[in-house]
């Protein structure tokens, strides 16, 4: 039953043939992404193993270069993805060999390039965005919900799919803090559930800032709450259950940009943003690191012990990575400290995997999309209602990754979304460049989902 990647693919290939990419991409896609695992693939002799959310989007993306692959606009942000794909793969099989780089490469272009490409042809040419991230928000309520039954019992529900692929997915199992079950829903780890929640909920607060939600649930009108505020209570209940610190603080750190949209005087809000790094953030990174510097066996707490470990992956792994600076040793094939055989530090882990061209590529990636995106934003008249200002959400979200990822590892499905966030802000800056407000990187326009 390995084979079943192939029913969402062949939905999806319908989907886009008979109607458009736009609906197969909305309606296809995001729910096999967000709902079903991608620890779970199709293993085909030769070719590459697709995931769910692999086998899906390919049909969607050759249909959408068949019809609109001669009227892309091409940006440097295409350059930058596509490099960054092709430099992990280069980077395997540099160290490793073709087999490897293959699949690897593979994975790269269905998780990276094509969920950039789609998102950024798409969301924003076909006026997807509200419609775009009410999918996101109402999947991962969805997975909030399912998830309590992990919270409770222990047991992810997902891992039911195993009997489908016997042998695949072992390695990810439910984790414990507090004497709870810190829930995974179809991600794989806490940690990454607790991202792609965090990222949900800077979406749907911006949806409910926008007022984009109807006032109550067709079948619960009797409550008095309103369904934008249920849904975000819900988000929270999913991002409280992942009980992970990494992606929290990233989610403080992406709501304090966020909240510059939800302000009149933007450029005064980033004035007191950098005065508050400056006064309140170097003392406060100052104490931090004397907090994680103890080191494990002095540590007094279980959270101190975690924070120092994480301090000594940098003492530990710094120095082998630069020894292979440039292509680092491979996925699989880079040296582990048995002493640090897991690294909690995406940045490192990156650079020890595939050296620092991919860890710069990375970082330009979300620096430069950050500014841009705060850059318009300050330059454009400020929306109401406040707070439904599309570019500091996308920014929050980067710096969301940026500070989460600092701290945990980033894989599964936080890598296409990464991509996705990425595309759809490159197709929202393009629109802001070309017409004064959000419009197409196509050079035609047509609306049809």
């Amino acid at each position: 039953m390995q084979f079943l990647p192939i029913f969402p693919a062949l939905i999806a290939a319908y989907v886009a043939i008979r109607y458009t990419p736009a609906r197969a991409f909305l309606q296809v896609y995001i729910p096999v992404l967000l709902l079903l695992p991608m620890y779970f693939r199709w293993v085909i002799p030769v070719l590459p193993d697709p995931t769910f959310e692999q086998a899906t989007i390919l049909p969607i993306a050759a249909v959408f270069l068949w019809r609109h692959g001669k009227d892309w606009k091409f940006s440097f942000a295409d350059v930058l993805i596509v490099s960054f794909a092709g430099s992990i793969g280069l980077s395997e099989y540099l160290n490793t060999n073709y087999n490897e780089a293959q699949n690897l490469m593979f994975d790269m272009v269905a998780s990276v390039v094509f969920p950039y490409m789609l998102a950024k042809g798409l969301i924003e040419p076909y006026q997807l965005r509200v419609r775009f991230a009410k999918k996101i928000v109402m999947m991962l309520l969805i997975v909030s919900i399912l998830s309590v039954y992990e919270f409770r019992m222990g047991i992810t529900p997902w891992f039911l799919m195993r009997h489908f692929f016997p042998g695949q997915g072992l390695e990810w199992v439910t984790t414990f803090r507090y004497g709870f079950a810190r829930i995974s829903g179809p991600y794989g780890h806490a940690i990454l559930a607790g991202l792609i929640l965090a990222v949900g909920f800077r979406l749907q607060r911006w949806l409910e800032w926008s007022g984009a939600w109807e006032p109550r649930f067709k079948w619960l009108k009797w409550l008095r709450i309103s369904k934008a505020r249920l849904i975000t209570m819900g988000i929270i209940g999913g991002i409280i259950m992942t009980m992970v610190r990494g992606p929290w603080l990233g989610g403080f750190a992406g709501a304090a940009l966020t909240a510059v949209g939800r302000t009149k005087h933007r450029q005064r809000a980033l004035l007191l943003i950098a005065a508050f790094i400056v006064i309140v953030g170097i003392p406060a990174a100052s104490a931090f690191y004397a907090y994680a510097s103890v080191g494990r066996a002095h540590a007094k707490t279980p959270s101190q012990e975690t924070t120092a470990y994480r301090m000594e992956l940098i003492d530990k792994y710094v120095d082998t990575a630069m020894k292979r600076p440039a292509w680092g040793y491979g996925r699989n094939t880079w040296p582990k400290d048995p002493t640090a055989p897991s690294i909690d530090n995406y940045y490192l882990l990156l650079c020890l995997m595939h050296g620092l061209v991919a860890l710069v590529l990375l970082l330009t990636i979300m620096i430069t999309t950050t500014y841009r995106l705060v850059r318009v934003e300050i330059r454009l008249p400020v929306t109401y209602p406040l707070g439904s200002s599309l570019g500091f959400t996308l920014a929050g979200i980067f710096i969301i990754y940026a500070v989460t990822i600092a701290t945990v590892y980033m894989g599964m499905q936080t890598i296409p979304i990464f991509a996705i966030i990425t595309g759809w802000s490159e197709g929202y800056l393009l629109g802001v460049r070309d017409a004064g407000t959000p419009a197409s990187p196509f050079t035609f326009r047509r609306v049809v989902v």
